[in-house]
């Protein structure tokens, strides 16, 4: 199935510098700590996503499915860029993400080694589900970043306008090298419990290093942004199930409004900027 959207790579960075304080998410630490939870897994994820779709181009003879990695490749390498430098910046502030990130990496090259190529390109297919599903609930709804320092909700909407451009890239490499519907339902079953039990273990070590791992005021204020104002869990997981409807396609879901509806805005682009040599480089 054809894309809805033309993808475009947007070579941008975003300056977290010393106005982004350890507190950026004003309604909690908490929720601070989840976005920067889910900043660690980038950097490796991205690069494991890259090398799955790789592995398969020699095998798409189809030009526009080609184009199409090209451009998820370019889009994944700069938001592998862009959260390298966020990371950074959460060690600076003194949270082990170099660590956690490690971990991340040796648990998905332990996965390179071990699994056959269409394997990890539907690992790769479940977990860009998660983004693209994420993406789109964080773009539909102002309220998961109402109250967030400007930068740091550009940064996440500009990544979730990209996850939502390519969200069906690795599905239909998938598709084309020979996918099927049971393989790709048991890999999903077994990279949910992988990615939500790290989830778990980020946002608790995040949280000790705050010192608000026993606060009841954070952790009800957090599973009530989860659960309840906004409630995003419940739309996620309408769009998980849909994961394993036999037919299923990323495109079922024709979210292209919301990307228009960034473009339009401006508003990631004008807290970013083109980045230096030294930072392209990166």
């Amino acid at each position: 199935m054809a894309s809805s959207v033309v993808p475009q790579v947007r070579n941008l960075a975003f300056d977290i510098d010393e106005s982004v304080h350890r507190r950026w998410h004003e309604k909690s630490q908490a929720i601070t700590n989840f976005f920067d939870n889910l900043s660690i897994f980038f950097p490796p994820g991205e690069r494991f996503f890259i090398a799955s779709l790789n592995a398969h181009r020699d095998r798409i003879g189809d030009k526009r499915l080609l184009d199409e990695i090209r451009v998820f490749c370019g889009q994944e390498g700069i938001h592998t860029r862009e959260h390298v430098r966020y990371n950074a910046s959460l060690d600076a502030k003194g949270y082990p993400a170099s660590e956690m990130e490690a971990r991340v990496r040796k648990l998905l090259a332990n996965v390179e080694k071990r699994a056959p190529a269409r394997r990890r390109l539907a690992i790769t297919c479940a977990l860009e589900h998660f983004t693209a599903s994420m993406g789109h609930i964080l773009l539909s709804d102002p309220r998961i970043l109402d109250g967030a320092h400007p930068t740091m909700a550009a940064l996440w909407r500009w990544h979730a306008v990209e996850e939502t451009e390519h969200k069906a890239t690795a599905f239909d490499v998938y598709q084309a090298v020979g996918g099927n519907y049971v393989e790709r339902t048991a890999i999903m079953l077994g990279a949910t419990v992988i990615f939500w039990g790290k989830v778990i273990e980020h946002q608790l070590r995040l949280m000790k290093r705050d010192g608000i791992h026993l606060s009841r005021k954070e952790w009800k204020q957090l599973l009530r942004w989860i659960f309840v104002d906004p409630g995003w869990a419940w739309p996620l997981l309408r769009m998980y199930l849909d994961y394993f409807r036999p037919g299923f396609h990323p495109w079922d879901l024709d979210n292209r409004a919301l990307v228009d509806a960034w473009k339009a805005s401006g508003v990631s682009q004008a807290y970013a900027k083109r980045p230096t040599p030294s930072e392209a480089a990166s």
